[in-house]
């Protein structure tokens, strides 16, 4: 489902729809300078556990929430760097109007999975201070938090918004 853009909404900012584009993608590469440094840093940390003597006697579960963790940050960096690709394959194009909802979904992606790789780590640290089931509830409660703050929210402010309208 595609959202439809009403021409006063742009209009009000007194910018034509070229210019609308461009602000829209300077505020999406924005957001991505953000989420991009910090996966990448976690991605590195998550790479040098791997290669520890600690980590290397760890159990089964340890091992399968670290490799989940390990893809899902792989996959949120992917995503959160495959609007640069697609922009420099389409540069030039006049395809600015397309890139962006395009470019958009694959950084709400790239969210989805830096929480999760978010929430693997933390069980990751977590499991080694406490017990396994304290773990698994604080990681619970921390995923319920992102959510609640990350989707619900904005979600709602949204609903709202488009019905104050």
């Amino acid at each position: 489902m595609t959202e439809q853009i009403r021409p006063d909404r742009y209009t009000r900012r007194d910018e034509d729809e070229g210019e609308r584009l461009d602000r829209q993608w300077n505020e999406l590469l924005q957001e991505l300078r953000l989420a991009q440094t910090g996966t990448q840093i976690l991605f590195a940390f998550m790479l040098s556990i791997a290669f520890t003597n600690r980590f290397q006697d760890a159990d089964t579960f340890t091992h399968d929430v670290f490799a989940g963790t390990l893809i899902a940050t792989a996959l949120a960096m992917g995503l959160f760097l495959a609007p640069v690709s697609f922009h420099r394959i389409v540069f030039q194009r006049r395809l600015r109007d397309r890139m962006i909802p395009i470019a958009g979904r694959m950084a709400s992606g790239g969210m989805v999975f830096l929480v999760l790789a978010i929430s693997g780590g933390l069980l990751l640290a977590i499991d080694v201070v406490t017990s396994r089931p304290v773990a698994l509830v604080i990681v619970a409660v921390v995923l319920a938090w992102f959510i609640g703050f990350w989707y619900v929210l904005p979600a709602f402010v949204r609903r709202t918004s488009a019905t104050a309208e």
